[in-house]
């Protein structure tokens, strides 16, 4: 994105942050940003921990934000640094801005129907939610409609609704 969009943006991130966080507080909402904070502009980043801190205790519901996050670099960064246990990549993977918990919901805005690199790991059985709206202008309604078709949806997890009869894998095949 271009200097000037980028830096127009992350002035509205700080708004939010600043103008949100008591209300998320309020709400028992917990945030947790992740992403490179080290390239972020300003105030930005002692403004996302102290945000950070005023919701911690929120028990409600975890809202995470991606800024400047890669879920490849999260991975790569991760893979480099662990050993070959599962356990220790994933504690590798959530030191590095990924990893657990799992994403239960995904929405994304703006038209975009792609991931974009974001939270490839725990997005693995994650429900997604696709929406035209741009980011500062979705709302709550917004949020009711993406938690509305959330709760229709019959998860799996990758498993399947009934067990496939006898026979059916064969019948196919032939």
């Amino acid at each position: 994105r271009p200097t000037p969009e980028v830096g127009r943006l992350m002035g509205l991130f700080l708004a939010y942050l600043r103008r949100e966080a008591p209300r998320l507080r309020e709400q028992g909402v917990r945030l947790s940003v992740i992403g490179r904070r080290d390239r972020l502009p300003g105030g930005l980043p002692s403004a996302i921990g102290a945000a950070e801190a005023l919701t911690a205790r929120g028990g409600r519901l975890e809202l995470r934000i991606a800024i400047d996050y890669s879920a490849r670099g999260a991975i790569l960064r991760a893979a480099a640094a662990a050993a070959a246990e599962k356990t220790e990549f994933e504690r590798r993977l959530a030191e590095a801005g990924g990893g657990p918990p799992d994403v239960d919901l995904l929405v994304r805005t703006g038209g975009e129907q792609r991931l974009s690199d974001f939270l490839l790991w725990e997005s693995a059985y994650a429900e997604l939610y696709f929406t035209p709206r741009m980011w500062p202008d979705f709302g709550p309604a917004d949020l009711s409609e993406a938690v509305r078709a959330f709760r229709a949806r019959e998860r799996r997890f990758g498993g399947l609704l009934t067990p496939p009869r006898a026979g059916a894998i064969e019948e196919v095949a032939r």
